[in-house]
């Protein structure tokens, strides 16, 4: 039981929620980028939050299935069919032995998350099948996926209750989820910021200034541009603590956010930090893609953070009562 990777994609990897408890060896938490995305579409699957799926980036791969499968496809707008079939998004659907899915280009957003019932079956490093390219360890032979590939797929054994075997084509499922509003892919994002304390009182630079995203960003941080760089207070001597969603200044003025595979501490100015809903927003932001940064208080952020959990876990519940017997 496996998937044959016929072509890579840009960058596909495999990922899951990644290992939030081995900072302190210098291990980035890494997993999904938008975490969101991937944990709709394993409910969507009848999968456990965690399980291990396909992360995509800007321009996907053709992937054959050698068994019948149950996928569902999450996250940005990207075009997808199998064998000429146009695919709907944030939908679970069952495809037949020897389907060829095509995945191209987004359309909107950066990353799409393929999720198959039973999950990826790739080995277990540090409490996690996340891949780690920087370390390259875990996911598939620690690194980005190559044509000629073939990953092992779990058992799913709740696949012939719920979807009845079919020798060819889609089978779509009568439910599907809507990721608004926890996930929106707007024209200008409007992303909040906790202010931090390299920020000084007063400075208004940050939140007035419209950013583009660089195309040298990646899975470790967006790196923004303008037209007029930032200039702050002198550099700290010191390396800091940082995280997935911290805002940090380098010397030439243009931010960088910070996302799954962010480095443990930083040398850079801390100016601000990104609640903890937003960064699934940051995941599908795309090179060329504008954002501003809109000040949040810590109650704000917690609110926006409840709201988020409480829309998650709706969508999982449902999901489950869909695919009960």
């Amino acid at each position: 039981m496996s998937l044959e990777i016929l072509k890579p994609g840009l960058l596909t990897s495999v990922q899951d929620l990644g290992r939030p408890n081995h900072r302190a060896l210098g291990i980035a938490v890494g997993g999904a980028v938008d975490t969101f995305s991937l944990q709709v579409a394993n409910a969507l699957v009848g999968n456990e939050p965690h399980a291990a799926a396909l992360e995509i980036t800007l321009l996907g791969p053709r992937l054959r299935f050698t068994q019948d499968a149950v996928i569902a496809l999450c996250g940005g707008r990207f075009e997808a069919s199998l064998e000429d079939l146009a695919l709907p998004m944030w939908r679970a659907m069952r495809v037949a032995a020897g389907s060829i899915l095509d995945i191209g280009r987004s359309q909107r957003g950066a990353r799409l998350y393929l999720a198959i019932a039973g999950g990826l079956n790739c080995p277990r490093i540090l409490d996690s099948r996340a891949t780690a390219l920087d370390g390259s360890f875990g996911g598939w032979q620690g690194r980005a996926l190559r044509a000629g590939d073939s990953l092992p797929l779990a058992e799913c054994f709740s696949l012939g209750r719920h979807w009845p075997r079919q020798s060819i084509g889609l089978r779509l499922a009568r439910w599907w989820a809507n990721p608004a509003p926890a996930l929106t892919l707007e024209p200008i994002a409007e992303i909040g910021l906790l202010p931090g304390h390299h920020l000084p009182e007063g400075n208004e630079t940050l939140f007035d200034t419209e950013f583009q995203v660089d195309s040298r960003s990646n899975r470790m941080g967006l790196r923004l541009e303008s037209e007029t760089p930032i200039a702050l207070a002198n550099q700290p001597t010191l390396s800091e603590p940082v995280s997935i969603g911290t805002v940090q200044l380098p010397p030439e003025g243009n931010p960088i956010t910070l996302l799954a595979d962010a480095q443990p501490i930083g040398g850079s100015l801390r100016t601000g930090h990104i609640p903890s809903a937003d960064p699934p927003r940051l995941a599908q932001l795309a090179p060329s893609d504008r954002l501003r940064f809109v000040p949040n208080t810590e109650a704000m952020a917690l609110q926006r953070l409840q709201q988020l959990d409480r829309h998650l876990q709706r969508l999982q519940d449902a999901a489950k009562e869909a695919l009960k017997d």
